[in-house]
C-alpha cells in the first residue's frame, strides 16, 4: 500500500498520550507493523518527514539515523532542561554540508516550538561525529543573528529551547530523504501564522513552506 505514494508525513501531536515516553508506543507499532515496508519505500526513493511528536517517533523506531539497515536507536529526545513545556519562536539555521532533500535552499527558518521532550541526545561521541560528518544534522538552533549559540556565555536559552546537544533541531538518514524536525515548519505557512505580523513587513508566503515545496519539488524531478 505503501508504494501508492512518494511522501510520508508523521505529524506533531500527541501520539497516545505520550505513554511512557514521547513516540514510543506508536514508534513500536510502525516498526512491528509496518518495518519492512517502510524500509522497502525509502530504498525505493520515498520521502519521510517527521515533525516534533513524528520526530520522536522516527528516532525511537531507529530510522533516524538510520546508520544501519536495521532499526537501531542510537540518538533520543527526552526533556526539556527548562524542565517545562516550550512553546515559543526559535531561530534556525542550516547546516552548510547537509545533505536533506527538505533544506535545500534555505538560508534560515523563524518557526515555532511547541514540546516538553525535544532536548537531543547521542548514545555516543561517535554517533555525534558520525551526524556531523555525513552531513545528516539538518538544522540547529541559533540566535536571531544567526549565530553559533555560546552555552559558556550563558547565549543558549531561550535560542535553544530545550539543551539540545549541539543546538541540534533536526536530522535527516544517509540519503538524506528521511527527515526529522522538533520546530514545525506547517506552524509558519502564511505571514499571518507570524508572532509579529502586523508589526512588520513580511512576505505573503510563511518561511516554512519552503520545507514541503523542496519535497515536492523532488518528487516531481525523481519519482
Amino acid at each position: 500500500m505503501l508504494a501508492w505514494y512518494h511522501i510520508i508525513a508523521l505529524p506533531g501531536g500527541f501520539s497516545f498520550g505520550d505513554h511512557v515516553a514521547s513516540g514510543r508506543v506508536l514508534a513500536n507499532r510502525l516498526r512491528y507493523g509496518l518495518g519492512p515496508d517502510l524500509m522497502s519505500f525509502v530504498a525505493d526513493g520515498g520521502l519521510v518527514i517527521g515533525i516534533c511528536n513524528g520526530f520522536q517517533v522516527l528516532v525511537k523506531m531507529g530510522m533516524l539515523p538510520g546508520f544501519d539497515a536495521g532499526f537501531r536507536q542510537q540518538v533520543t529526545l527526552t526533556l526539556n532542561d527548562s524542565g517545562k513545556f516550550e512553546d515559543r519562536w526559535v531561530y534556525l539555521k542550516p547546516a552548510p554540508n547537509s545533505k536533506c532533500v527538505f533544506s535545500q535552499g534555505i538560508d534560515s527558518l523563524y518557526l515555532p516550538v511547541r514540546h516538553g521532550e525535544g532536548k537531543f541526545l547521542v548514545d555516543s561521541d561517535e554517533t555525534l561525529e558520525k551526524l556531523q560528518t555525513n552531513g545528516q544534522v539538518v538544522f540547529r538552533y541559533c540566535g536571531p543573528d544567526g549565530r553559533k549559540l555560546d552555552p559558556a556565555g550563558g547565549t543558549s536559552y531561550p535560542f535553544n529551547p530545550n539543551g539540545s546537544l549541539d543546538d541540534i533541531a533536526g536530522i535527516c538518514d544517509p540519503t538524506g530523504r528521511v527527515f526529522g524536525m522538533m520546530p514545525h515548519p506547517e506552524g509558519y505557512l502564511y505571514r499571518e501564522n507570524h508572532p509579529r505580523w502586523t508589526r512588520e513587513e513580511l512576505p505573503p508566503e510563511g518561511l516554512g513552506r519552503k520545507v514541503f515545496r523542496n519535497a515536492v519539488e523532488y518528487v516531481r524531478s525523481n519519482l
